[in-house]
């Protein structure tokens, strides 16, 4: 008999990690414009509880834009401001925060290969800004391409393998804004979420696909996200190893304005909605944030009377859920914890999520009644419901 073992062997992570068309290793940054990043900074130091690493502004050659870069654990932001606006990119930037308010700029993806990624996505439909190139500095080298994705927002690909600096060549290495707390709020981003037009979500859920190999996770049509007054749909798009997990949601047909349309009447087209942030201790983060003076969405006491029936129980007890207005589901993969913040700026658009998985890889499907009420009592307290 022919000897079979060299095809019937499993397959190694590494051998996986080539078959992907386009591999990546996480998220490298989520990039806002602002119209005041040192202000930025501070609050998200404050209320988020991030440390700033570095910076890149006109005492270290930066004449146009300062940057202040945060993290907190393995998440990442990137805050910058056009201090006078020169050239396309300053302009752009300028424009964006006059057009948008404070916004998700960037989404950007950590890659083992910038090239590569970048002639695949572009071959695949993928609109390139920016070709690929090098940085370099005294801590190495690392190389950066970009692609388009919906509205203003672009996707830089960061290939920094071997790089040792605290951000990218042109940054230094910056002190806290403040004393870090001795316990980090959240470790990760989750999930990104994108609001698109009406019509337009299944063009960007096949634009993933194609032009970068993502797979779809889940989806939400009709029942599963409407209430007496407001609609949308949502499909997830995530990369093999779902360490990039992106959401896209488009408003529905219903009796009123629902949370998408207020989005893009707002924040003037698509853009990013909201960034959920992986946590071990929602409980602990949520009691240190609001202490901050982040705000929350409030949820009815009536969603915990009946919690525990179809939860069951949960690391968290249902009294303390309660207590701070933290949401629970669970699927067949184990249960999760969730909160979202109202908008962070004057705008209704921006916002973020905290969540504390245990085992389920969802979104809380669950919850998405009572937290699409909770976002129309909002909505009716501005007067765009």
């Amino acid at each position: 008999m022919a000897d079979t073992t060299m095809h019937t062997q499993p397959t190694t992570p590494s051998s996986a990690r080539q078959a992907d068309p386009f591999p990546v290793k996480g998220m490298d940054a989520v990039v806002f414009a602002v119209g005041n990043a040192k202000q930025a900074a501070h609050y998200y130091s404050t209320a988020f509880g991030m440390k700033r690493v570095a910076y890149s502004g006109p005492e270290h050659g930066s004449r146009e834009t300062a940057s202040y870069v945060l993290e907190s654990g393995g998440a990442r932001f990137v805050f910058t401001s056009v201090i006078k606006p020169v050239t396309e990119r300053g302009r752009f930037l300028a424009d964006h925060v006059a057009a948008h308010g404070d916004g998700v700029v960037d989404l950007a993806i950590e890659v083992p290969d910038a090239r590569a990624a970048y002639e695949y996505a572009v071959a695949h439909g993928a609109t390139g800004l920016q070709e690929p190139y090098e940085l370099k500095d005294d801590h190495g080298t690392v190389v950066l391409a970009a692609i388009a994705t919906y509205g203003q927002t672009r996707h830089t690909l960061v290939e920094r393998t071997g790089y040792d600096g605290p951000y990218l060549p042109g940054f230094v290495a910056a002190p806290p804004v403040v004393e870090p707390p001795a316990k980090r709020f959240f470790q990760a981003v989750d999930h990104c979420v994108g609001n698109v037009e009406l019509g337009k979500m299944n063009e960007w859920v096949a634009f993933y696909n194609h032009v970068m190999g993502f797979t779809n996770m889940k989806e939400f049509v009709g029942d599963d996200i409407a209430t007496e007054y407001s609609a949308l749909m949502s499909k997830v798009v995530a990369d093999g190893t779902k360490k990039v997990k992106f959401p896209i949601n488009e408003p529905a047909i219903a009796k009123k304005k629902s949370q998408i349309d207020e989005y893009l009447e707002f924040y003037g087209g698509p853009g990013v909605q909201h960034i959920a942030l992986a946590t071990n201790d929602i409980v602990a983060t949520v009691r240190q944030m609001r202490a901050a003076g982040v705000e929350f969405l409030d949820v009815p006491d009536s969603y915990y009377d009946t919690l525990g029936e179809w939860v069951g129980d949960t690391r968290v007890p249902i009294d303390e859920l309660r207590e701070l207005k933290i949401l629970a589901d669970r699927d067949e993969d184990g249960y999760l914890l969730q909160i979202f913040t109202k908008p962070v700026q004057d705008r209704p658009t921006v916002f973020f999520e905290m969540i504390e998985r245990h085992g389920s890889l969802g979104f809380g499907k669950g919850n998405f009644k009572a937290l699409f009420e909770a976002i129309e009592r909002e909505q009716e307290r501005r007067g765009n419901l």
